[in-house]
């Protein structure tokens, strides 16, 4: 991400005091506090925005609109104990508890957690919720029969060998850890989905995060960018085997734009990238 992104939402940087962008290194507590005010901000403009394409209880992978229902990325998730890391206001978790599982959704935000509650209400699905960093999972090992991560917690943590540790952790033997993130390579191109993000300019070996700033140089946004490679050797040194990359087409007749997702440029390249892997055993 090398620019705004075309759909950041104005109500939080306001109310954060956002005035600049900066490329610098941010570590664990500073990224956290960033991101837990930001997205408790912006939870609300969020989900006017994306919550009907969303949904209140269905599992989108990524914006080009891929569903669990049709994937099976998790396979058959009756009675089966299932952790969503980074679950938002946790539509993924609700459609999981609705096929059979015994799902624990997890975000920093609290913002987010509190339109959770407020759709388990509405749809009287009911998932419990836990408020944590993903790097440090308040769970108990060897416990889930699965985990998955749907552009949740991932690209906002400085180190994502913690997080694939801990997922390694509290998962059972065999069990997959399947997560959607932004395909590393749109690091390179301007976070626009016009002709305008077409054109690369920033290193993709560059690894050195995009921050918000406030008027005092303090990170009210923080995202950081790995390589296909580095993902695969994260996976490897957490012990975590990986079984698949996908990475979606742009669906004929889709014509939904998401921030830097769009039609024009989803013919071209990829947006997303899905890790299906698993822990041995």
């Amino acid at each position: 991400m090398n620019s705004p992104p075309a759909d950041r939402h104005e109500r939080a940087e306001e109310r954060l005091g956002t005035a600049a962008v900066a490329y610098r290194e941010v570590g664990s507590s500073e990224a956290a506090a960033a991101n837990l005010a930001w997205w408790d901000a912006d939870a609300d403009q969020y989900l006017e925005t994306h919550g009907e394409f969303l949904g209140e209880a269905d599992f989108l992978w990524c914006p080009e609109g891929l569903r669990e229902a049709d994937l099976g990325l998790l396979g058959d998730v009756a009675g089966r104990r299932v952790l969503e890391v980074g679950c938002g206001s946790a539509p993924c978790a609700r459609w999981l508890t609705a096929q059979g599982a015994r799902t624990v959704a997890l975000d920093l935000s609290a913002g987010m957690l509190r339109h959770a509650r407020e759709a388990a209400a509405r749809t009287g699905i009911e998932v419990p919720l836990v408020q944590a960093n993903a790097e440090f999972l308040p769970l108990a090992g060897n416990t889930f029969d699965a985990a998955c991560s749907a552009f949740g917690a991932l690209p906002f943590v400085p180190s994502v060998e913690a997080v694939f540790a801990e997922v390694h952790r509290v998962l059972r033997p065999g069990a997959p850890w399947v997560f959607a993130v932004t395909h590393p390579m749109r690091w390179i191109f301007p976070d626009d989905p016009g002709p305008a993000g077409l054109t690369a300019t920033q290193p993709y070996f560059d690894r050195t995060p995009y921050v918000e700033v406030d008027g005092e140089g303090s990170a009210t946004y923080v995202e950081y960018h790995r390589t296909l490679g580095d993902y695969v050797r994260a996976l490897s040194g957490a012990g975590l085997e990986l079984l698949d990359l996908i990475e979606p087409e742009w669906p004929a007749g889709h014509t939904r734009v998401w921030g830097q997702w769009s039609p024009l440029r989803g013919k071209l390249f990829p947006g997303t990238a899905i890790f299906r892997t698993r822990k041995p055993g």
